[in-house]
C-alpha cells in the first residue's frame, strides 16, 4: 500500500510518501518526504493555492492509495492558530476529494502511540523513532517532516486501515 502522510500548516506543511507491506508491523519504505512552504507575505488565498497545487502534484506523481492526516486538535488559548491550521487541513481534504484518494484522519495520540509506544511522545522522540524504524542516517528535519512520516506509518500499522475495504472509506 502507498500512503501519503500530511502534517498540514499554513506556513509549513510536511509530507511523506511511503509504501507498506501487509501486517501490523509492515515493511516500510520511504519514497519521498519534504515540506511545502508558503510565502508569509502573500494573502491567504494565494498561500492555500500554493499548498493545493503542491499537494496535487505529489498525488499525481506518487499515486497514493490513502491520504492520512491527523485529526484537528486545538488549544483554547490559541484559536487563531487552530483556524489557520484548519484552512490548510481543508486544502488537504479537498485534494483527497478531487483526486479520489481516500482520506484517513487519525488522532495525534494514536499516531504517537503507534510509532513510539507512547501517546504523549515528544517531537524529538517521534523524530528518533522514525529515523530508527526507517533506517535513516539522520532524524528527519524539520519536525513537520517527521510528523508526516509518523502519520503515514501509523496509518500503515493499523490493520483496519490497511484492509482493502477500509481504503475505500473516507473519514474526516
Amino acid at each position: 500500500m502507498r500512503i501519503l502522510g500530511v502534517d498540514p500548516g499554513l506556513r509549513v506543511t510536511g509530507y511523506a510518501v511511503l509504501t507498506a507491506g501487509p501486517g501490523p508491523l509492515p515493511r516500510l519504505e520511504l519514497l519521498e518526504a519534504g515540506v511545502i512552504r508558503t510565502d508569509a507575505g502573500a494573502g491567504i488565498a494565494s498561500r492555500l493555492k500554493t499548498l493545493h497545487d503542491a499537494l496535487e502534484q505529489i498525488v499525481r506523481e506518487h499515486r497514493p492509495e490513502t491520504l492520512a492526516i491527523e485529526k484537528l486538535f486545538a488549544h483554547s488559548e490559541h484559536p487563531t492558530t487552530a483556524i489557520l491550521m484548519a484552512h490548510a487541513r481543508g486544502v488537504v481534504c479537498l485534494v483527497s476529494g478531487l483526486s479520489g484518494v481516500p482520506l484517513v484522519s487519525l488522532p495525534s495520540t494514536h499516531v504517537k502511540k503507534a510509532v513510539t509506544g507512547r501517546g504523549h511522545a515528544t517531537k524529538a522522540q517521534i523524530q528518533r523513532t522514525v529515523q530508527q524504524r526507517l533506517g535513516l542516517r539522520a532524524a528527519p528535519e524539520p519536525a513537520d517532516v517527521s510528523d508526516a512520516i509518523a502519520i503515514a506509518m501509523a496509518c500503515a500499522m493499523n490493520p483496519r486501515l490497511a484492509a482493502p475495504r477500509a481504503r475505500r472509506l473516507v473519514a474526516a
